[in-house]
């Protein structure tokens, strides 16, 4: 399955990609994303500067606002869409 980097507090979306077999990855420095097929975000910490020199090439996504089995379903399918 997928390699997915996800922020330490969202632990139940963390939870919730392991049972749906994923390789989850918790992101605590920039370059614990690097080689992640997806992120997910708090949104807490956006880039305000709007500096864009990404630490992956993959998805990103901002769990602000959903719920864990949303988040889930959001990274299934940009996965599908890779």
């Amino acid at each position: 399955m997928a390699k997915i980097g996800v922020e330490e507090s969202l632990t139940d979306v963390q939870q919730a990609l392991v049972e749906k077999g994923h390789q989850v990855v918790t992101l605590q420095q920039e370059k614990d994303a690097q080689g992640c097929d997806c992120c997910v975000i708090t949104g807490q910490d956006q880039n305000m500067m709007n500096i864009q020199d990404s630490a992956t090439q993959g998805s990103v996504i901002n769990a602000h606002g959903f719920s864990a089995n949303e988040i889930t379903t959001q990274v299934e399918e940009k996965l599908q869409q890779q």
